[in-house]
């Protein structure tokens, strides 16, 4: 758990966690105009276990030990990949960390979301290929108990802390949503609408 061990925030060439293919705010405003709006389907016969994940990616590396890599600054990883020093920015909150278990990666569109939204017809092979996607913007590592605040609730019920981050963080969850085919429901879409607003 993230609790006193965060750093000023104000150190010098530490970026913030940056996933690939974040759309612009006006792409992302076209993407979310072609979802398809319906209400959230039921939680019947969720499990994460449907979701495998961390999956081997090669040279010893699960995928979180990879977003780790990508997303901190100066990281420095064991023979087993696993990081052994490094330091983290977590966009969603400004939070500077530099220990790896204070660390979370976020599933920008939550697994429990992809399962009420299109995932629970899918295959398990599809439902690992989302869970691990480090190809679009669905993985990001972020402050611990920031993503445990978040759960599995879509924008209408939770933003990151940092207004600033919104636009960002809305386009990235509209490029998964339009990347894997899942459904949006109203107020979600709304929200949607008011944060790419700001970008």
């Amino acid at each position: 758990m993230a609790t006193a061990a965060v750093l000023t925030g104000t150190l010098t060439g530490i970026a913030d966690a940056t996933p690939p293919g974040i759309p612009s705010g006006a792409t992302a405003k076209s993407e979310l105009a072609t979802l398809k709006v319906a209400p959230d389907g039921s939680m019947s016969g969720y499990s994460r276990t449907k979701f495998p994940h961390w999956i081997d990616q090669g040279n010893n590396c699960n995928t979180r030990e990879v977003v780790l890599k990508r997303d901190g600054t100066n990281v420095k990883t064991g023979s087993d990949c696993a990081p052994t020093s490094g330091t983290w920015k977590s966009p969603y909150d400004g939070g500077t960390w530099s220990k790896p278990s204070d660390v979370d990666i976020d599933h920008v569109v939550p697994l429990a979301n992809a399962w009420r939204t299109g995932a629970a017809a899918w295959t398990t092979a599809q439902r690992q290929a989302y869970a691990n996607d480090l190809n679009d913007p669905q993985l990001i590592a972020v402050t611990d108990n920031v993503n445990q605040e978040k759960g599995d609730k879509s924008p209408d019920a939770w933003k990151p802390p940092l207004t600033s981050y919104w636009c960002t963080y809305a386009s990235m969850w509209v490029a998964v949503k339009h990347k894997f085919k899942l459904t949006v429901n109203s107020a979600e879409k709304s929200a949607l609408t008011d944060m790419l607003n700001r970008c």
